[in-house]
């Protein structure tokens, strides 16, 4: 029940006005209302789906819109048609959110439970030469990732980082530049296994067909990989404040002096970070390694010399043509996604670490 109250006031001539009348604020209800309604609409739902059939999207769904009607005019009632709503977009928002979370938990779990089952020092250190069935591991297919990986970002990262500063710091709105940022937003959308087929197309050229080597892995990757570090170390330098670029002048600096002492170490955080998530973008790719640089049993530390083997393939070919029995091969699959994953979450915490190192420290 909402109550009504007035308030008077003195105006300048001494005079007494009352103000018009304003509701009190409406009731609340206890914290514990939402659990209950949730808890009692599952319930009710579990028991109706065991009669007839129990499905558990039909479950999940039910249990949401359901309690989304019930908390709504238990709300309106009691809270009013504000507080209601907001309830509503509460309970529609922190649904999507676990739409989104449950995939990804239960593929985490499902690679680590059926990786470390198979992970161990054999694994790690030994390569599938000469290896039918059980036995040997995934070595030769963590040289290569780290090797292919390690030649796209000594490609891709100057190449990318000088182009953000030039479409930040030099090219204004000119023609270059706008062409420039146009193909850049077109390279973001481009399918991986585009850039593989571009990659091959122009190896085959030169060396004509049927070449595969660890460098042909890494150009298709820089295509992938170098419009994600342009866009990011264009974002990280356009949040840096003008007043330290015209400071920098005021002081007589040349431009380019500004750009590297001035402008690079303060955005230098935020760069290093878009630079690991571009690694991590594209260290799982699978399809444009697929085609360039194939598959072997060897490991090979030379990518300018023959094929290579990766961790996402390897995978994929383990799984896709498993032997008898074939539980080796699928148990290695597994190994070596859990691997990747661990690369992957090293290369973020070594990003973590860069930007707390290298942020701008503020002092108070």
């Amino acid at each position: 029940m909402s109550m009504q109250t007035t308030r008077s006031t003195e105006n300048e001539g001494g005079i007494d006005t009352s103000l018009a009348t304003m509701p009190m604020v409406h009731g609340t209800l206890p914290r514990w209302v939402p659990w209950a309604v949730f808890a009692g609409v599952a319930t009710v739902a579990g028991a109706v789906f065991a009669a007839i059939g129990f499905n558990i999207a039909l479950f999940a769904v039910g249990v949401v819109v359901l309690s989304a009607v019930v908390l709504y005019g238990w709300s309106r009632a009691v809270e009013g048609a504000r507080r209601a709503l907001d309830r509503v977009v509460t309970i529609v928002v922190t649904s999507a959110f676990l739409i989104a979370v449950i995939p990804l938990v239960s593929v985490l779990l499902t690679t680590v439970s059926r990786g470390l089952e198979a992970l161990d020092v054999e694994l790690l250190t030994f390569s599938m030469r000469g290896v039918v069935g059980a036995g040997g591991g995934i070595y030769h297919a963590i040289v290569g990732t780290l090797v292919v990986t390690a030649v796209t970002a000594i490609m891709a990262v100057p190449v990318g980082v000088l182009a953000g500063i030039y479409l930040v710091e030099y090219g204004g709105r000119g023609r270059l530049a706008t062409a420039l940022t146009f193909f850049v937003d077109v390279m973001v959308g481009i399918p991986s296994i585009v850039a593989g087929l571009f990659t091959v197309a122009m190896f085959t050229i030169f060396l004509g067909s049927g070449v595969r080597l660890g460098i042909m892995g890494a150009v298709a990757l820089f295509v992938l990989m170098v419009p994600i570090v342009v866009r990011s170390t264009e974002e990280m330098l356009k949040i840096v404040p003008d007043d330290l670029r015209e400071a920098s002048y005021a002081l007589g600096v040349p431009k380019w002096r500004t750009v590297a002492k001035v402008v690079l170490p303060t955005a230098l955080a935020g760069i290093a970070a878009g630079v690991t998530l571009a690694v991590a973008r594209v260290i799982g790719e699978t399809a444009p390694l697929l085609i360039t640089l194939g598959i072997t049993s060897s490991t090979n530390f030379n990518p300018f010399d023959g094929r290579m083997a990766t961790l996402p393939v390897f995978a994929y070919e383990e799984y896709k043509n498993p032997g008898v029995p074939n539980d080796p091969y699928l148990d290695r699959a597994w190994a070596a996604a859990l691997v990747l994953i661990i690369i992957v979450m090293v290369l973020n915490l070594v990003a973590r670490l860069i930007s707390k190192k290298f942020s701008p420290k503020i002092r108070g």
